[in-house]
């Protein structure tokens, strides 16, 4: 067995409606499937998706606020007055300045832009910054992707003698700022029909306003802001998305196209994909770590040299900013299995001082990836004690809804279900964590912590040749809310497995299914997944969820998957009887194990069947010691720690069983394998430490010729070495087989011995051989060798399988 890292859930769609797409509109099965579980529901719909264009997209004027924003900034415009453009130092807000800047200065305009600086001065507007707006003779503050909360700050500026227009995306708090206009589609009685926008989103529609038409030369940095900032890629997203990738790839911006290439990209080929993993996290990293006006003078700039410049200085710092990422990681991972020791394991909230204010988000988000807990990253100020952090969720834990429930403690907060930042005081942190943690309590249930991934379709290999792959690209782009589309493929063959990368990191298999005599090979990547290569044995039928795609390499085109998760049913074998390097294996073993992989215990149990074993057990190349748990099977069925370690497990909830040394009996055998209730993996290596003696049945003549020739000579010397011999050479044999002959006799009352001199008893009583213990040992020793040593690798994996089968179904029937 394998574990999943996820639960599973398999979409199920209309057939009826699938059918109609099909036949309409011409599309593979599968894709039509892929639109009906998109929420699709009739063939113009499905039209608009597939082929949409600038026309699908709302009046900007159905925004409230829009028509006063557009008259004010047109009388700006007009009179010549400053403007000055305030943005946020995140990917969206940084695209959002940018577009408004061109914007502008198409219109002529006079204008400046300011982005505050994330550790100074933190998010939003402030005062300091609105008075020195005030002293470069703004007279028009134009917010974007910030501001929605700002109620103090916008009476401010009015008190200045400035006008304020608001355009922001976050959730609306219950009062809303005075401003001369708040543009946001979130906004209490707003129609605007498109409630999703990106903050860059909502900047595009007052330039729409502004301009009477929809500005397409803008496209690209609204496509940036909103894939960068997580937005839905439904309805309107989905165009101003789809249509700015299409103009980034031959991009008339300088800074586009230093970004891109050094990212490496080739911008024929960019995705939304490229834009969330390699554009974003370049741009992120200028405010993140020092100030974002580098960011809007790389995407502002007509100047070729100066965007190459600025481009490779953001590549410079997104390099350190991982190194930072890494190390802060490591810490609150560090805290965060302390705070869980406590049982406060609903909610994490983690804090120290000094971390970098810029990249706790990322740290948020690394900690949701392994724990699966909504997640809270501080840094503290040691000067003020006030904490700053930002915070991610899980599925069915709203952080801004859980934020507001605790506003007593909290200086500043905002955000939406997904993810959000906040700042309090530090003496607040302890009874801020207590409430996040009952509020989850209340809010979800053991299974909502596990994660749960949605695939569209369960389907087989041969239903996704690379025409489908190829249609499923119209789905495209790909992202939040428009997911790139996940199959399931069940009960496929494993053809190899090998790790990929530098450190061995990645995992590739080759799956091969039959089904209606028709035989489908493919490749499956697993990035990240390296670690579980030694946990998949040869023989496993596996089941896989991923996406597809296609690779191409030396012109030749293959469908490929890319792995979301796998999984095995089936208790796996691995056969490693007689195999060299067992030491290397049992530590690669033990080091996949304490990598924490799903589903496993933290180290392999090691079973001995007879007490002897474990005098050389010690001894032995593997070194094992004490370390290893080690459990030895007595001949009464009971099962015994074998050292401290052993002590201190659980037996029945072990995952990974080496059946090391080779059982008395199959009754052993099958004892073990009932105690093993947890066991996803068995290792078979059946070593006999003890004197590799004689185990051959001698046949009932050996018996007979040993009998008359005791009767012939009376008597026997067992340790007269020549007498031995020339037995031996006359019977055909072996001095072992003659003692163990001998000692069958004696357990039967047959002879009598003296010392080393055995004779035939007077007038011995009739016994059959097969009453002897010592014979039927030997009877089941073979048994046991038939089975376990001489066997194939299938026939011991069948015989396994066929013991844990019986108690499976009882486990079945009881439930």
């Amino acid at each position: 067995m394998l574990s999943p890292k996820a639960r599973w859930s398999i979409g199920q769609a209309d057939e009826t409606l699938v059918e109609t797409f099909v036949r309409d509109l011409q599309l593979d099965p599968l894709v039509a499937k892929m639109l009906v579980l998109r929420d699709i529901h009739t063939v113009h719909e499905a039209e608009q998706f597939l082929q949409g264009g600038a026309d699908q997209f709302h009046d900007p004027f159905l925004l409230d606020g829009m028509q006063p924003a557009v008259e004010r900034i047109r009388q700006a415009l007009e009179r010549g007055e400053h403007i000055r453009i305030y943005g946020d130092y995140d990917a969206d807000g940084v695209s959002s300045t940018s577009l408004m800047a061109h914007l502008l200065r198409g219109l002529g305009a006079r204008f400046d832009t300011y982005i505050p600086h994330r550790i100074r001065e933190g998010y939003g507007l402030n005062l300091g910054a609105i008075e020195l707006a005030k002293e470069q003779g703004a007279s028009l503050i134009i917010t974007v992707d910030t501001g929605i909360s700002a109620v103090k700050e916008v009476q401010y500026i009015q008190e200045l003698g400035m006008d304020v227009i608001v355009t922001d995306h976050h959730e609306p708090p219950e009062v809303l700022p005075d401003a001369l206009a708040v543009i946001n589609p979130k906004k209490p009685g707003c129609p605007y029909p498109f409630k999703h926008l990106a903050g860059v989103g909502v900047a595009l529609k007052l330039a729409h306003a502004l301009l009477g038409r929809l500005p397409e030369e803008l496209l690209e940095f609204a496509a940036l802001g909103t894939v960068a900032d997580l937005m839905p890629l439904t309805g309107e997203n989905r165009l101003i998305v789809k249509q700015g990738l299409i103009r980034m790839q031959s991009s008339a911006y300088p800074g586009f196209r230093a970004l891109i290439g050094v990212a490496g990209i080739e911008r024929k080929e960019v995705t939304a994909g490229h834009i969330g993993f390699s554009l974003a996290p370049r741009i992120n990293a200028s405010g993140r770590l020092e100030c974002a006006d580098d960011a809007v003078r790389l995407l502002t700039t007509t100047d070729e040299q100066e965007a190459d410049q600025i481009a490779f200085e953001l590549d410079m710092l997104n390099k350190e900013r991982q190194r930072i990422v890494e190390e802060m990681a490591k810490e609150a991972m560090e805290l965060a299995e302390l705070q869980i020791a406590k049982g406060l394991d609903k909610v994490i909230v983690v804090a120290k001082e000094e971390w970098n204010v810029g990249v706790v988000g990322i740290v948020a988000s690394k900690i949701v990836e392994k724990y699966y807990r909504p997640t809270l990253v501080m840094s503290i100020d040691p000067q003020t004690g006030m904490a700053k952090g930002s915070a991610r969720s899980i599925a069915g834990f709203d952080l801004y809804k859980a934020l507001t429930e605790c506003k007593a403690w909290l200086d500043h907060y905002g955000g939406h279900q997904a993810a959000a930042g906040m700042s309090l005081d530090r003496s607040h942190l302890e009874a801020f964590t207590l409430k996040l943690n009952e509020l989850a309590a209340m809010t979800l249930t053991a299974e909502d912590y596990i994660p749960l991934l949605k695939a569209d379709a369960a389907c087989s290999l041969s239903e996704v040749p690379i025409s489908c792959i190829e249609q499923l690209e119209k789905l495209a782009p790909f992202g939040m809310g428009n997911p790139a589309p996940r199959f399931v493929f069940t009960d496929l063959s494993l053809n190899e497995v090998r790790t990929m990368g530098k450190e061995k990191q990645h995992l590739k298999l080759a799956l091969t299914q039959a089904l209606n005599e028709v035989s489908c090979t493919v490749e499956a990547v697993g990035f990240g997944r390296g670690g579980l290569a030694g946990l998949i044995a040869p023989a496993s039928r596996l089941d896989v969820l991923g996406e597809l795609s296609i690779n191409e390499w030396n012109g030749v085109r293959k469908p490929q998957i890319m792995m979301q998760d796998l999984r095995i049913n089936h208790v796996q074998l691995f056969d490693w009887r007689g195999a060299p390097q067992l030491q290397i294996k049992l530590a690669a073993l033990k080091e996949a194990l304490a990598a924490g992989t799903a589903g496993a215990s933290r180290e392999p149990a090691i079973v001995l069947f007879h007490d002897a074993d474990d005098r050389p057990f010690a001894s032995t190349a593997l070194q094992l010691g004490e370390a290893q748990p080690y459990w030895i099977l007595q001949e009464s069925g009971e099962l015994l720690p074998g050292n401290p370690s052993a002590h201190r497990l659980d037996f029945a909830a072990m995952t990974d069983i080496v059946l090391y040394t080779v059982p008395r009996n199959l009754a052993a055998l099958q004892c073990i394998l009932r105690l093993a209730a947890g066991m996803m993996r068995c290792y078979t290596v059946f070593t006999d430490l003890g004197t590799g003696s004689d185990t051959t049945m001698p046949s009932r003549d050996m018996f007979k010729l040993l009998y008359g020739t005791l009767q012939k000579e009376g008597s026997l010397n067992l340790q007269d070495t020549r007498l031995m011999q020339a037995w031996s050479r006359r019977s055909g044999l072996s001095p072992a087989m003659i003692q163990f002959i001998i000692s069958v006799f004696e357990e039967l009352g047959f002879i009598e011995r003296l010392g080393a001199v055995v004779k035939l008893q007077a007038a011995p009583a009739k016994r059959d051989l097969t009453t002897s213990r010592k014979y039927q040992d030997r009877l089941q020793l073979q048994e046991v060798e038939s089975v376990v040593m001489y066997s194939s690798a299938k026939e011991l994996e069948q015989w396994i399988t066929s013991q844990i089968k019986p108690q499976n179904q009882v486990m079945e029937e009881i439930v």
